[in-house]
């Protein structure tokens, strides 16, 4: 299983960026998938999941009403829309894929994209 995650970059804080994370290597539907994101210093947090199916979502409070995540299965691709972002978003962010088909467990990660907010 690969996950390759792109779309990040340098942007002013009010601004907006999105990620993209192709996955290969299995039915990527049956599958949760989420971002995670780990600021300088810090530990790996966990910032939104959507279900198998596009089942449910779910997001920290730290991003609720700012981020968007989203599947588009018959491409195999997870994304998050980050809006009105913050200097505290300034993070490296991991897209990662359940274990297995059903559990919200994570087992694969992506390398990690550089999100920077400039104030």
């Amino acid at each position: 299983v690969q996950l390759q995650a792109s779309g990040g970059g340098l942007v002013q804080a009010g601004g907006s960026v999105r990620l993209s994370c192709a996955t290969s290597g299995r039915t990527f539907s049956n599958y949760i998938v989420g971002w995670f994101r780990q600021a300088p210093g810090k530990e790996r947090e966990f910032v939104a999941s959507v279900g198998w199916r596009g089942g449910a979502t779910n997001y920290a409070d730290s991003v609720k009403g700012r981020f968007t995540i989203s599947r588009d299965n018959a491409k195999n691709t997870m994304y998050l829309q980050m809006n009105s972002l913050k200097p505290e978003d300034t993070a490296v962010y991991y897209c990662a894929v359940g274990v297995a088909p059903f559990s919200a467990t994570y087992g694969y990660w992506g390398q990690g994209t550089l999100v920077t907010v400039s104030s």
